[in-house]
């Protein structure tokens, strides 16, 4: 019914390479970066056209679009977001931030994309079915502060 694609998002940063500061970085088997990126796009791509699940969901650590303290990571928005957007990706989920946010998906940055955002911390569930995914986001004590709700229909092809 659904697959998740999790994605290492950290070697798409440049200023993890350029501009580390205190952080201290294992890049072996990252190096050349570039190649890296390109082949996790490509098997990443190839996990999508060989997917026949109703639901894709990728899940990667650093934000594409937020409007959180580290903010929008554009070098995701560059090489990522138009492989998602062309395999119709139901989600992207991601950390990074810490706070909830509920980002719908466009080309630009739009502050109407801005569904829900709580600047605290939290977590969130994820129920599916075949046709419909309900997302609910907590606080740290459990209660549900946003619940969000999308659907699709059966296809014969499925």
């Amino acid at each position: 019914m659904a697959e998740i694609f999790f994605v290492d998002t950290t070697p798409f940063v440049s200023n993890y390479f350029i501009d580390a500061k205190d952080h201290v970085y294992d890049w072996k088997g990252i190096s050349p970066r570039l190649h890296y990126i390109n082949n996790l796009l490509l098997e990443l791509e190839s996990g999508f056209r060989e997917s026949t699940t109703k639901w894709k969901i990728v899940v990667g650590h650093h934000t594409i679009k937020s409007a959180g303290h580290h903010g929008n990571t554009h070098e995701l928005a560059i090489h990522l977001l138009p492989i998602l957007q062309a395999y119709h990706v139901d989600l992207y989920i991601n950390g990074h931030d810490h706070c909830l946010q509920h980002i719908s998906s466009t080309d630009r940055w739009n502050p109407q994309e801005m569904k829900f955002y709580y600047d605290g911390q939290g977590f969130m569930s994820v129920e599916m079915t075949q046709t419909d995914v309900d997302i609910k986001f907590y606080d740290v004590f459990g209660n549900a502060i946003y619940k969000w709700s999308t659907s699709k229909l059966i296809s014969s092809a499925m």
